[in-house]
């Protein structure tokens, strides 16, 4: 049975703490190249009526990818909706691990986004089991929370296609790895590529550690 997300949280949130929520998600942690995206949604008046999608809001996951960007381009009309998004690049996920380079760019996209809204008092919704460490605001995580949360899943939707709009473009620089068709993640063609063009410049060489003991491939090789 799939699980469609709904306002009910945000909205409990409010008339018993009178404060607005920011939802955080995260795209390309386990993708094998490229930067982990963060983004940072806001509701600004959650009195307003949530205007009807053009199509189902679900859990990016769910969503093709066409389905995501007519989504995406939803979210970017709607004036009571606010986003930022954040990067944590492929040398600074090698150099301070996953885990924290995600955490950071969640921080930044938070920053962003409190910035840009003129936000005060918030509390925040991160999807997944941990909260971000070291912010003063209380959090609530949610398991899934994108397949449940109304704001977790928009969050979801801006970080998936901001990455996936990164990728693509990114992509033109190393047209042998198909960087614009597996987003970096560890498909069969992906590894295939990388066994016969070895890493390139934007793989995370910590997540290839035994790949990485091999040559890698021409530092101009993807241009030929």
């Amino acid at each position: 049975m799939i699980t469609r997300p709904d306002f009910k949280q945000e909205r409990k949130l409010w008339q018993y703490q009178n404060k607005l929520i920011v939802a955080c998600d995260e795209a390309g942690r386990g993708s094998l190249a490229g930067p982990v995206v963060a983004a940072a949604f806001l509701i600004k008046n959650v009195k307003e009526k949530i205007p009807k999608p053009p199509i189902e809001l679900r859990d990016s996951k769910q969503l093709s990818f066409h389905q995501r960007e007519i989504l995406f381009d939803w979210i970017k009309k709607q004036k009571n909706f606010y986003f930022a998004t954040a990067k944590s690049s492929h040398r600074l996920i090698d150099k301070i691990n996953i885990r924290q380079a995600n955490f950071l760019a969640m921080k930044k996209a938070i920053k962003t986004l409190v910035k840009k809204s003129n936000l005060k008092k918030f509390i925040i919704f991160v999807d997944g089991r941990e909260e971000i460490p070291d912010i003063k605001q209380k959090q609530f995580t949610f398991i899934k929370g994108d397949a449940k949360v109304f704001s977790l899943a928009c969050a979801s939707i801006v970080a998936k296609v901001t990455r996936d709009r990164w990728v693509i473009e990114e992509s033109k620089k190393y047209p042998n790895y198909d960087f614009e068709i597996h987003k970096g993640y560890g498909t069969k063609l992906h590894f295939r590529k990388i066994k016969k063009y070895g890493l390139s410049e934007i793989h995370r060489k910590s997540f290839l550690r035994r790949l990485n003991k091999e040559k890698s491939g021409p530092k101009n090789s993807e241009n030929k």
